[in-house]
């Protein structure tokens, strides 16, 4: 199985599944609502979710996307969320992973963007 395989993007509010395989929390806010128990995390990548001030400026409209997707990238550039990505990867290699967020709007969120990066460096 690829690493483009192996990847999948799931809420977090979903139950789990056992495809899930390891499941990574990729929003830098805690869902609400759901206790840290219930989401049965394998862990939670912070590092790989967009800046406070870019979701913020992107507030999920849908015309600000294209924009945040480039400028989500640029941040993906940096050190830290390249260590966050190197880490994903190797979950990744290691058999099926799933990407969670809490947002609503999946295909317009910034887990879309992440699932390219990380296939693109796949």
């Amino acid at each position: 199985m690829s690493t483009n395989d192996a990847i999948r993007v799931r809420r977090v509010y979903e139950p789990p599944e056992p495809a899930d395989g390891a499941r990574v929390l990729v929003d830098r806010l805690w869902p609400r609502g759901l206790s840290k128990e219930d989401a049965l995390l394998t862990e939670w990548c912070k590092d790989a979710a967009p800046s406070s001030e870019l979701r913020r400026w992107y507030r999920h409209e849908g015309e600000r996307f294209e924009r945040f997707a480039e400028r989500y990238r640029e941040e993906l550039a940096q050190e830290t969320a390249q260590r966050a990505l190197g880490r994903l990867r190797e979950l990744a290699a290691k058999g099926p992973l799933t990407l969670l967020t809490a947002t609503k709007e999946v295909s317009a969120g910034h887990v879309t963007v992440l699932l390219d990066v990380l296939r693109e460096g796949a």
